[in-house]
């Protein structure tokens, strides 16, 4: 029973890579339902932002997401770009 316990794992994970490069694709290619303007792919050569607009810009995200105006999918990318953002340490 291990073996197909395991199997079942790898699938799964296997399964959510694969969902995850479609939405990056997806991304990456303007389709779907994100907003262009949640999209920034200059981000990575502009200068950081300060911790205060982030964290402005993650409460705003939940805000919205409270009021249904953004999916749950798209509210996990859009946090997880944020969040890549913050200086912990």
């Amino acid at each position: 029973m291990s073996s197909s316990a395991g199997r079942a794992k790898r699938d799964r994970e296997k399964a959510k890579r694969e969902r995850a490069a479609l939405k990056r694709d997806k991304r990456l290619n303007g389709s779907g339902d994100i907003a262009t303007d949640e999209i920034d792919p200059d981000a990575a050569t502009r200068p950081r932002r300060s911790q205060a607009e982030v964290l402005a810009e993650l409460q705003q995200l939940h805000e919205r997401f409270e009021a249904e105006s953004v999916s749950f999918d798209d509210f996990e990318v859009l946090k997880a770009q944020l969040m890549s953002q913050l200086d912990v340490g």
